[in-house]
């Protein structure tokens, strides 16, 4: 069987097999319920409770300030709503921006449907919101910010601690969704002021099925889901707990590892968009040309559509994207590529290769010829 180059990381990661490892004896020798009293059910508590150090150490928090949920999808949906929910005596008022995830966006139109209001801040050509907007934003009714720390498209990083320093001075609550960050990024949510954060352990080396939720000590929050007592009363339901040690040993490694990895994503990218460039006339590189994830380069390239390039790549075994796995189904063009100006061409004519890693130069060569070969092609047809 030929070798397939998968570069679509910013939509899942594989499971690393220190993961698996650590998972397999809670799916079948340690399989007691979490929340039971005697000895099998301890062991599986005690599994639990050291994962949740485990996500507390990455994030520099307390462990009783981590809740598990069933990816970042939940995570962000928990706190926005149950924040808001919770403390709309203080005001009704949410800020937000135009290129957040679709759980973030979603969760702001239903809360706008339930009388609260939302404020969808402007980003520039690369994907940076204006520090000066988001003062002039903030009112006295402003009870929330939630701003994404890197875009899952195009991978432009927000000046995170600015926001939180902003908030903090403003005594305005600040959640950020961290998917795409963890692992990429280290995140320290006492310096940053972050008082909320989202992520899913699938984007870093984890079990898909499996989030966590950060929300600082003493925020009030109300629960999404309802039934019994698992999460200190906040998320029911039976803990996932071999999805729950995965994440925990995924996050671990990931913080242990992540100079090392930048390194190695961030010398694969450059090596990339440089041939790219090199290779193909008319590409424009999406994003920002430095704050962005070490492993994302997200390209618009004149006269091709997005999705035959895809297609073609995939014939030969090469797995990108267009954008969001999340938006995969959508007729429309990508949000995120519309709010940084791009026309309804050029994001439709756009190209996301996210590096892991497995990830070589040799993978790199490889892409770039096959991608120049159907570029090529497609501009003779067309």
């Amino acid at each position: 069987m030929e070798k397939v180059i998968y570069v679509d990381h910013s939509a899942t990661t594989y499971v690393k097999e220190e993961v698996i490892e650590e998972m397999l004896p809670y799916f079948n020798l340690k399989y007691g319920n979490a929340s039971s009293v005697y000895s099998v059910g301890r062991k599986s508590r005690q599994a639990v409770d050291e994962a949740r150090q485990k996500v507390a150490d990455a994030l520099n928090c307390g462990s009783d300030e981590i809740y598990f949920t069933a990816g970042g999808s939940e995570s962000d949906n928990l706190i926005i709503s149950g924040i808001a929910r919770a403390n709309r005596e203080k005001g009704n008022h949410i800020i937000t921006t135009k290129i957040e995830h679709l759980a973030v966006l979603n969760t702001c139109k239903k809360l706008e449907e339930e009388g609260f209001e939302v404020t969808y801040l402007d980003v520039n050509k690369h994907g940076l919101i204006n520090i000066n907007d988001l003062q002039n934003a903030i009112k006295d009714s402003t009870i929330l910010i939630s701003i994404m720390f890197a875009n899952n498209e195009i991978g432009t990083i927000q000046p995170i601690e600015e926001i939180g320093n902003i908030a903090k001075f403003k005594n305005v609550y600040f959640h950020t969704d961290a998917v795409q960050a963890i692992g990429n990024i280290k995140i320290d949510v006492k310096q940053m002021n972050i008082d909320a954060l989202s992520l899913s352990g699938h984007k870093f080396y984890g079990p898909k099925g499996i989030g966590a939720a950060y929300i600082k000590k003493d925020i009030k929050f109300y629960p999404l889901i309802y039934g019994g007592h698992q999460e200190k009363n906040k998320r029911a339901g039976t803990e996932n707990v071999p999805g729950i040690v995965g994440l925990g040993k995924a996050i671990e490694i990931a913080n242990k590892n992540i100079d090392a990895y930048n390194e190695k994503l961030n010398m694969l990218r450059q090596y990339c968009i440089d041939k790219i460039f090199e290779n193909i006339s008319d590409v424009k590189l999406n994003g920002h040309p430095e704050k962005r994830l070490p492993g994302n380069i997200n390209i618009s390239i004149k006269g091709v559509e997005g999705e035959s390039l895809l297609l073609m790549l995939d014939m030969n075994n090469i797995c990108a994207s267009s954008g969001s796995a999340c938006t995969s189904g959508s007729l429309e063009p990508s949000h995120v590529l519309v709010a940084i100006g791009l026309g309804k061409d050029n994001a439709y004519g756009s190209l996301r290769f996210t590096f892991g890693e497995e990830n070589t130069k040799e993978d790199v060569d490889y892409i770039v010829d096959k991608l120049t070969e159907i570029v090529n092609k497609l501009r003779l047809k067309g």
